[in-house]
């Protein structure tokens, strides 16, 4: 009776797992980030650590065709420009499955990037597995970590994704400036807002 109830309790745990999916609680402000070998678009693979001097990196889950990715391109291009000089990269990472969603493919990123002039790696994360990793869930959605790739801030870019110029709250820039200042960052985490990862079908 005991081995039988345990067999059952076994199979419940696995299917709660099943539905938990790709996102069982990923990376929380405060924890040490993994690095990564991931394919640019111009085909040489890049990690965190072959980024030279290096304060800290602007880590952002985008692609190509969702909206709310395709509305902040150009203020993730401006990111880069503003805090690359300074010691504070984006590194941009395509999560999506191309076969559920063919414009988000490899060379459709190449596409991309050479049309909107990326300045930054978009790197292609095909396995998904470091989106999981992290616990990426939008795109975009963004994690910023300092030198020793420790998480100092997750969510979303700032408060308006549909309007640039009415745009309140930078949280990202503002975490950013704090960290450069050697200053605790107040708002730690917000909500991502994007499409949601299109993830392989089992």
């Amino acid at each position: 009776m005991k081995k039988a109830f345990s067999l059952f309790t076994l199979v419940l745990v696995l299917v709660a797992m099943s539905f938990t999916g790709n996102n069982p609680g990923g990376y929380k402000v405060g924890d040490t980030a993994i690095d990564f070998n991931l394919k640019n678009v111009d085909g040489k693979m890049v990690s965190l650590a072959s980024i030279k001097k290096a304060q800290g990196y602007i880590v952002v889950f985008t692609c190509n065709a969702c909206p709310y990715a395709k509305a902040y391109e150009d203020r993730i291009i401006a990111l880069h420009n503003k805090y690359a000089s300074l010691g504070y990269p984006v590194v941009a990472i395509n999560p999506n499955d191309k076969d559920v969603q063919p414009a988000d493919s490899y060379d459709k990123m190449k596409e991309r990037a050479k049309e909107k002039k990326f300045p930054f790696s978009y790197l292609y994360d095909e396995t998904q597995e470091i989106a999981k990793t992290y616990g990426a869930t939008r795109t975009p959605h963004v994690y910023l970590l300092d030198k020793n790739r420790v998480v100092k801030y997750i969510g979303a870019i700032d408060d308006n994704s549909e309007e640039p110029d009415a745009v309140k709250e930078k949280y990202l820039e503002n975490a950013i400036d704090a960290l450069r200042g050697g200053k605790e960052v107040t708002t730690k985490e917000t909500k991502a807002v994007g499409c949601g990862i299109k993830w392989k079908k089992a």
